[in-house]
């Protein structure tokens, strides 16, 4: 162990290192009982029969239930991601506004945004478009699920947008508005392209949870992967594979998300290496109970 990690704490000694090896394999051995009781139960009850698990091996679930569900999930999930990104990276920017008025309404709706719980939005936004035909009744439940989703997310981006350009160091700011450069040109040129991969770990985790979220539309009649995995237990009588299937593709999906957007990041660090960046926003750092908005674009 080198100098400067035992500052930190206390080497453990030949007893604690005994003590916590025999809490590690009891915590083992706690996981692998309850796997083996929650296996003898599913067993007992007949679900991992061949029976039970050979229609999936049929195209014709696939392309009935299944792949007609993955299709609303990403789609769902594309558009919502979308659209919260455009709506968050305005109100982050519009809660940083020289102009109290800008500031406090941006807050404001913000807020009331994240305090929403995304379900009954989706209930309430449902009932809304049905009410008033405001979509085409084959598209009412996609339009509640994408709004609802948007609305939510969009508001936490919108703070993860904040946290990332007040991450960034003032004199950035300063300089740029000591050599005339107006706020757009400032906030375009300077700010943004330096936050934008100071929030990229954040933006990550809330586009998971856009992608997770979006099983929500169940409960409004949207087919997605949820849902037709439950439709497809029900004519199956296999609910239990059923769902262990979706959840299998859930995992895969937020895998492939969480995967793309890594890569990406690393490839926009690694182009910034060289130039100066801001500090990374994680995820659980973002700034929820400041007063809203702070004023850029004045000279000390």
């Amino acid at each position: 162990m080198s100098a400067g990690a035992s500052v930190l704490f206390d080497a453990p000694g030949p007893k604690a290192k005994l003590r916590n090896t025999v809490y590690s394999l009891l915590v083992v051995a706690a996981v692998a009982a309850a796997g083996w009781l929650l296996y003898r139960g599913f067993a007992e009850k007949g679900q991992f029969t061949a029976e039970k698990w050979k229609p999936f091996l049929e195209a014709e679930v696939w392309s009935t239930y299944l792949l007609p569900g993955l299709r609303g999930t990403i789609v769902a999930a594309l558009l919502s991601i979308v659209f919260a990104l455009i709506i968050g990276m305005i109100f982050g920017v519009l809660r940083l506004s020289d102009h109290r008025i800008v500031r406090w309404v941006a807050g404001a709706i913000v807020e009331v945004a994240r305090a929403i719980p995304v379900l009954i939005l989706m209930i309430f936004l449902f009932a809304v478009y049905s009410e008033y035909d405001v979509f085409k009744s084959d598209d009412l439940a996609l339009a509640a699920v994408v709004t609802a989703l948007t609305v939510y997310n969009g508001s936490v981006i919108a703070e993860i947008v904040r946290a990332g350009i007040r991450s960034l160091p003032k004199g950035q700011t300063e300089a740029a508005v000591a050599l005339g450069m107006r706020k757009n040109q400032l906030m375009r040129l300077i700010l943004l392209p330096q936050a934008i991969t100071a929030m990229l770990p954040a933006l990550i985790s809330q586009m998971v949870v856009a992608l997770k979220d979006s099983a929500l539309g169940y409960q409004i009649t949207y087919v997605e992967v949820v849902r037709s995995g439950q439709q497809l237990g029900a004519a199956e009588q296999n609910t239990i594979p059923a769902l262990i299937v979706i959840a299998i593709i859930m995992i895969a999906l937020n895998s492939t998300l969480t995967l793309v957007a890594t890569r990406l990041e690393r490839r926009l660090r690694a182009r910034k290496r060289g130039k100066g960046g801001g500090a990374v926003v994680a995820a659980d750092s973002v700034i929820t109970d400041a007063a809203p908005g702070v004023d850029i674009g004045k000279t000390p």
